[in-house]
Formats: C-alpha cells, sequence, structure tokens
C-alpha cells in the first residue's frame, strides 16, 4: 500500500475517533451504552471482521506463514512479558502502581483497534499475524494478566474460572477462522454476507468507542505525568523500531514485519481497565494509559507504517 493511501486512511481513522469524542460529549454515547456497544464490537463485530477477511479470498498466505506467524506471536509475547517487569523499574513507578504499568506493556489494543487498522493499511495477508497475535493475547491474559492484577480478592464467586475465560467469542471464532484458512473452507453465501455485513461495522463503532474513552477522561491532567511520555517513547516507537530492525536482520518478509511492527505500536488496551473495575481496584493510572497513548498512537502508527512500508522492500 502507498504511503498516500496509508495517510488518508489514517486519516479517516482519524475522523471516526472524531466522531465518538463529539457523540459522547453531546450525550448521545454514554457510559452505560458505551459498554454495550464495547461488548458487541469485542464478541460479535471484531470476530465477524477476522472470519470475513479470511472468507474473502484476497489471503494467499500459505500454511507456512501460519506456523511463522504462531513462532512471532510466542516471541512476542514472551518479550513483553519480561519488558513488562522492567519497564515499571525503568520509569520508577511506585510500587503499588507498577503492576498497572506491566499490564500496559503487555496488553495493548491489538484486537479493538489493532484488527480495524490492520485490515484498513496492511496487506491482506498481514491478517494472520493479527489473528494469532490476538489469540496469544487471550490465553496470557486471563492466565499471566489476572495473576498480575492480583485477581480473587472480593470476586463474586459465580464468575467463570479464569481459565475458561480463554474460550471467549473472540478467540473461539480466531481459531475458527485459522481452520476455515487451513483447509479452504468456504461457506453458504447467505452465512458468508451476513458476517460481512456484521464485520464491516467493526471499524466505525471501534473508532467512535475510542473516542468516547478519550472524552471521559482527564487528559489534559493525564499528559502531564512525565512517566507516561517516557513509557511513550519506549512502548510506542522504540519496541515497534527495533521489531522491524530484529526482523528485517533475519530475513523475514514485509508482511510480517509491517504487522508485527503494527502490534508493537498499537497503543494501551481497555480489557486490564475493565477487568481492574470489576475487582475494585483504582483505575486511574490505566485511563490515563488508554487515553494518552490512544491519541498518540494516531500519529505513531502513521508514520511507523508510512516509513517501513515505504523503505521495506
Amino acid at each position: 500500500m502507498s504511503l498516500p493511501v496509508i495517510l488518508q486512511q489514517m486519516g479517516v481513522i482519524f475522523i471516526l475517533v472524531a466522531i465518538g469524542f463529539i457523540l459522547h460529549k453531546k450525550g448521545i454515547i454514554d457510559g452505560a451504552s458505551s459498554k454495550k456497544l464495547s461488548a458487541i464490537v469485542v464478541d460479535v463485530c471484531n470476530p465477524a471482521l477476522i472470519m470475513a477477511s479470511i472468507l474473502s479470498g484476497n489471503i494467499t498466505a500459505t500454511h507456512r506463514d501460519l506456523f511463522i506467524a504462531a513462532g512471532l506471536g510466542a516471541a512476542f509475547y514472551v518479550f513483553l512479558v519480561a519488558l513488562g517487569f522492567l519497564i515499571p523499574l525503568i520509569l520508577r513507578v511506585k510500587p503499588d502502581k507498577r503492576k498497572f504499568y506491566n499490564l500496559m506493556t503487555v496488553y495493548t489494543n491489538t484486537g479493538f483497534l489493532g484488527i480495524p487498522v490492520a485490515k484498513a493499511v496492511l496487506p491482506p495477508n498481514a491478517l494472520i499475524y493479527i489473528i494469532v497475535i490476538n489469540i496469544f493475547y487471550s490465553l496470557l491474559f486471563y492466565t499471566h494478566g489476572l495473576m498480575i492484577l492480583g485477581k480473587g480478592n472480593g470476586q463474586e464467586s459465580s464468575d467463570r474460572h479464569p481459565i475458561l475465560k480463554v474460550f471467549n467469542i473472540g478467540t473461539v471464532m480466531a481459531v475458527l477462522s485459522l481452520v476455515v484458512f487451513w483447509f479452504n473452507l468456504r461457506l453458504p453465501p447467505i452465512l458468508a454476507n451476513t458476517v460481512e455485513y456484521v464485520g464491516n461495522a467493526t471499524i466505525f463503532l471501534s473508532m467512535a468507542l475510542l473516542g468516547t474513552i478519550i472524552a471521559r477522561s482527564n487528559f489534559i491532567e493525564s499528559v502531564k505525568d512525565f512517566r507516561i511520555w517516557i513509557y511513550i517513547v519506549i512502548r510506542l516507537i522504540l519496541i515497534p523500531v527495533a521489531i522491524v530492525f530484529i526482523m528485517r536482520g533475519l530475513l523475514f518478509d514485509k508482511t510480517a514485519i509491517l504487522a508485527m511492527c503494527l502490534m508493537g505500536a498499537v497503543p494501551v488496551g481497555n480489557l486490564p481497565m475493565i477487568q481492574a473495575e470489576k475487582i475494585g481496584e483504582d483505575t486511574t493510572t490505566l485511563s490515563s494509559g488508554i487515553a494518552v497513548t490512544t491519541v498518540i498512537s494516531g500519529v505513531t502508527i502513521t508514520l511507523l507504517i508510512s516509513l517501513f512500508s515505504a523503505v521495506l522492500k
């Protein structure tokens, strides 16, 4: 995809986020409706977008590419888990806040933002890497992530066991999408068209909801925290740049490099904040991280993907 097209697509995403910001300020999307729409995006639209992309026939990746994606996904999260312990120490975060920076480092917005952006600005084959990364995300968050957050204090007994949460709609649909890809299966047109129509709603809804998150946050106060800016330089710039240079040195193809670069550059995800709220934790650090990194990532992702799309062969 050429530089002008990438800039145009990211400009569209900026506008969609701005629409969400305005809708919240006008009271059209409030906190309650935002949570319901988020559930629709995570549990219905995003999974449908993944499946629709596989069914489109535009993805020409091979079985070997899928194995490579699995290896990259495992290495990616091993690296991030280690970095999750290091960054709070580098930033000299207070001990009671370190777990939040740990979660912010490991669990970024690979699905809610990553899937729509990948669909908009990356080659079709990049989606194989994005799907695999999101499967690893679910497997890790409901094990390692909940352990870091300290799940178990005051949680209602009716809640499902953490391991069972790995088998959510998004993860199941991602795995099914890979099965469809592996065996080159085709759905009846009535089902395939339904999946496509539902998936097409993902980009607008997810970007608009990010706009509402920014609108609800105390953004001005958040940007005054010097630690968040050091975090942004490390997590949203240096890490994706390092990923590109390492993968380029190892002779990975351009599509794989751009996909992993995007996964390294997406902002803080909202799942840790949702879980923290559920168990009564203070979510100030997480909500500030989501708001600031989401705004800044619009610029950093545009620059990184535009630059490396132009220079990589």
